[in-house]
């Protein structure tokens, strides 16, 4: 996957469109300690329920969607983001079609400061 053009202003929520009855993901960067990626997720459709060894930071930038994680839903707005912990069952849906930036840190070091 190519990740956008660095050092440029990028309008996230334009560099990614809806498609009909599907899931899109665009990656903005991929590194050996984690991702960052714009997904957009039409009506009616969900990623499959996982397990990440890694915790995951959703935040929606446009509609709404529904995060549920360990078979509590969250209904999360424009601007709000949630934080999926590792190990946790974990699926994202869209009742409406909505885009979100999610973050995947896979560091280990917990409690360093910098």
């Amino acid at each position: 996957m190519k990740e956008i053009e660095k050092s440029k202003i990028h309008i996230l929520i334009e560099i990614i469109e809806y498609v009909p009855n599907s899931v899109v993901s665009k990656t903005i960067i991929r590194k050996t300690t984690g991702n960052i990626s714009v997904v957009a997720i039409d009506t009616g459709e969900a990623l499959a329920e996982k397990i990440s060894p890694f915790d995951t930071f959703i935040q929606i930038i446009e509609g709404t969607a529904e995060v549920v994680i360990d078979d509590q839903p969250n209904i999360l707005h424009v601007g709000q983001g949630i934080i999926i912990p590792a190990h946790s069952s974990n699926t994202v849906r869209a009742n409406g079609r909505f885009k979100m930036i999610s973050t995947v840190i896979k560091s280990g070091y917990e409690g360093t400061t910098f």
